[in-house]
């Protein structure tokens, strides 16, 4: 809920009572009409738009008089089908704006409260079929349900409430809030080919509930001491700039333990706050203080708010920054939730440093959004309109490097391409976890030539559906 909505509902209880509280706000508030919101929704996108000069609807002088205006807001049933009209090839270069029909969830989310029940997993077509689906747990949540069941990295599950999952049934399966996962064994029968594979049925399995949860996106720290380097290893999940102190102190530790080297695994990291990967990249190095980290540029309308992201030795509010002064980083990724400020990690420290990635073609997302309200500013709730709950949160800017160059499309890809497997999933931080061990070879080898490490055939991967805000970067 917003601060203000937050201080509006207190002083009611506090002056009144909670009947005659919510009695006033009823009284006073004039719910909006379906037109209404779709003038927040076209005016505010003809001002904040990224891709605004591309869309034909979006020009300043697209309407004459107000009767074509209030016609052509008419046309559309809902804010959801108008929102949708307006974005910039949806497939392909802006599959990332959003609009939320309740700007209390949308701001919870962008705090990293959600309902989870503590996994996260990766589905593949079972081995010979083209609708047989199984999943391999890739995430256990820290302190969470799934935790506290003892759930693992590396489980295997062929069915879901006591049905095997298909190309028919796993959406519905898998997206209710509560359900028992049917887990398997995974027989690679003694070969690096996958044709021959199998998933079997065991007897075990577990109940899960989706709870509310916030997340610490430090997920995992450990010092690796390899042939005498001291290496670090950082797990980080999200940019959340609620957790800037806990990532400076995980680099407070690095650099108490002398580390030389750093695995930065963003394998499971899709975005979010900007200057929080400005801070990351100053924690990575030290030495570029005052030089420009990363740019970020808007459409015309709000070209006054381009900004270049500096490095730094201090974190606003926070302190001094804990750095470790590195000239090379590995980094881990995956193609489906390495993205956003992950990549702008990637594309801004590779001037400066060697990035060496390990891993598979990130996701391909450099642009930035930021939530947008029914209120004179936009940008914040002052003055918000009570009459509905719509927020937006669409691409606004786009970021390069110090070069001007953008993370393509098409992704970013990797020095080394290795993917995960289900049958060797390896356990997160150990140095034997296949892309952590890829890491340590090149970093103990003399050669440390580049080369495809994938050895064996891949499985076949079920698209899943991209969470809400999963790959995005925001302004704070």
């Amino acid at each position: 809920m917003t601060k203000k909505l937050k201080i509006l509902l207190l002083n009611c209880i506090v002056l009144f009572s909670v009947t005659s509280c919510f009695d006033d706000l009823d009284d006073d508030i004039v719910y909006a009409t379906t037109v209404e919101i779709n003038d927040f929704v076209w005016k505010a996108m003809n001002a904040v738009y990224l891709y605004k000069p591309e869309i034909p609807d979006l020009v300043d002088d697209r309407f004459t008089t107000s009767v074509e205006y209030n016609e052509y807001l008419n046309d559309y049933a809902s804010p959801e089908t108008l929102f949708e009209s307006l974005k910039y090839l949806p497939d392909t270069i802006d599959r990332f704006s959003r609009i939320y029909s309740n700007y209390n969830e949308l701001q919870d989310i962008l705090d990293g409260v959600s309902l989870s029940n503590g996994i996260e997993y990766n589905l593949y077509y079972v081995p010979g079929s083209d609708s047989e689906i199984f999943g391999a747990i890739t995430l256990v949540l820290n302190n969470s349900m799934a935790s506290d069941l003892g759930l693992v990295r590396g489980q295997i599950f062929r069915a879901v409430n006591g049905e095997n999952l298909n190309n028919s049934n796993y959406l519905e399966l898998l997206t209710t809030n509560d359900f028992t996962l049917n887990f398997a064994d995974y027989d690679t029968n003694g070969t690096d080919e996958t044709a021959d594979d199998t998933v079997t049925l065991n007897a075990n399995s577990v109940s899960l509930s989706k709870v509310t949860y916030t997340e610490n996106p430090i997920h995992k720290t450990e010092v690796l001491e390899v042939n005498g380097t001291s290496i670090g290893y950082l797990m980080y999940n999200a940019f959340n700039s609620e957790y800037n102190s806990e990532l400076n102190d995980a680099f407070a530790e690095f650099s108490a333990a002398g580390v030389t080297e750093l695995v930065l695994d963003l394998r499971y990291n899709g975005g979010g706050s900007v200057q929080t990967a400005a801070y990351l990249g100053s924690m990575v190095t030290g030495q570029f203080t005052g030089s420009i980290y990363s740019k970020l540029f808007y459409n015309e309308n709000l070209s006054s708010n381009d900004v270049d992201f500096l490095f730094t030795n201090s974190i606003s509010g926070g302190g001094s920054i804990n750095s470790l002064n590195l000239s090379r980083v590995y980094v881990l990724t995956t193609n489906r939730r390495t993205a956003s400020a992950s990549e702008l990690v990637i594309n801004s420290l590779s001037p400066y440093i060697d990035v060496i990635v390990i891993g598979e073609n990130t996701v391909g997302k450099t642009q930035a959004s930021q939530t947008v309200y029914d209120s004179p500013g936009l940008f914040t709730t002052e003055g918000i309109n009570l009459g509905h709950t719509y927020a937006m949160q669409p691409l606004i800017a786009n970021s390069t490097n110090v070069n001007d160059e953008l993370v393509p499309t098409e992704g970013l890809t990797p020095d080394i391409d290795l993917s995960e497997s289900p049958s060797n999933l390896g356990i997160l931080g150990d140095i034997n976890e296949p892309l952590l061990a890829e890491a340590i070879q090149n970093i103990t080898a003399a050669d440390r030539s580049f080369g495809k490490a994938n050895k064996a055939t891949k499985l076949k991967e079920v698209k899943q559906i991209v969470a809400p805000l999963e790959q995005d970067m925001f302004i704070d």
